[in-house]
């Protein structure tokens, strides 16, 4: 019988969103983290998963602007359509070119305590890229550091609302510092013009620290952030943390890479404290 404390996930996307080389991939997450940026503490910080050559630049932004704590909460978009609508890795775990990084299980139960709703299932990460693709840049910022992963299928508004009350709630009583990651990337493959119009107005919503305007204005405008579900889970728990203020700290989109505006992916990099 295989415990929770067993689980091993191996990298579903190494060699393809990043490179699977450690001395190589060691050396591009430097790189990508710029040199005179202050870490700060951070509640939550939201960061892109597309391929390092697309949004590693805004995501090395967030995280060289953030202190890494002992603890990572990710949470991000279902894109597989594995596995349950709120899936919490039960323990273990997750490979990376840079070494292992531990789930941190205590708090995996703390939230099962809160919120019986999350349901311990590896099935909904095991080819998902949402949060590997974070995981080299804490590894490197924090060796020692754990994670609790987390993958969101549903978009049940309110579940999402409650589900991030709770999450706020364990973190407010956990006694190690903790940052919250919500990883997701912006509009997907419309006109440059129109991406940068609608991911302006999603920023804007994320700035208010309001989850439910959030999720009115990706809606009403056919927003397709594709983590918009997280990220109204995210606001949710800043808001019974306590967080009162939003940073804007970088935004792009793939025609930075590819030249083609005709059809682009956004990502933006916010923080929350």
């Amino acid at each position: 019988m295989v415990t929770h404390a067993q689980h091993t996930r191996t990298p579903a996307v190494a060699g393809q969103f990043y490179p699977s080389d450690p001395k190589e991939l060691s050396e591009t997450v430097e790189k990508l983290l710029p040199k005179k940026a202050s870490a700060v503490p951070r509640k939550a910080v939201i960061v892109p998963h597309a391929g390092y050559i697309y949004s590693g630049k805004i995501a090395g932004n967030v995280y060289a602007r953030t202190a890494v704590p002992s603890l990572s909460i990710l949470v991000g978009p279902n894109h597989t359509g594995r596995g349950a609508s709120l899936s919490l890795y039960p323990g273990g775990s997750w490979m990376t070119p840079l070494g292992a990084m531990r789930v941190n299980q205590d708090f995996v139960q703390a939230i099962r305590r809160e919120f019986d709703a999350f349901s311990l299932d590896t099935l909904a990460h095991t080819y998902e890229h949402s949060l590997e693709v974070q995981l080299p840049f804490l590894k490197h910022i924090s060796a020692q550091s754990t994670i609790v992963p987390i993958i969101v299928g549903t978009d049940h508004v309110p579940s999402l609302l409650k589900a991030g009350s709770a999450l706020g709630r364990v973190i407010r009583d956990w006694k190690q510092p903790s940052l919250l990651i919500c990883s997701t990337d912006m509009t997907h493959y419309e006109p440059l013009v129109t991406a940068q119009r609608k991911d302006k107005m999603a920023i804007q919503a994320l700035t208010s620290l309001d989850p439910k305007e959030l999720a009115l204005v990706v809606a009403e405008n056919a927003i397709s952030m594709c983590g918009w579900a997280p990220a109204v889970m995210i606001l949710a728990a800043c808001r019974t943390l306590g967080a009162t203020k939003a940073e804007f700290i970088a935004y792009g989109t793939s025609a930075d890479t590819t030249g083609d505006r005709s059809s682009v992916v956004g990502y933006a990099g916010m923080a929350f404290g």
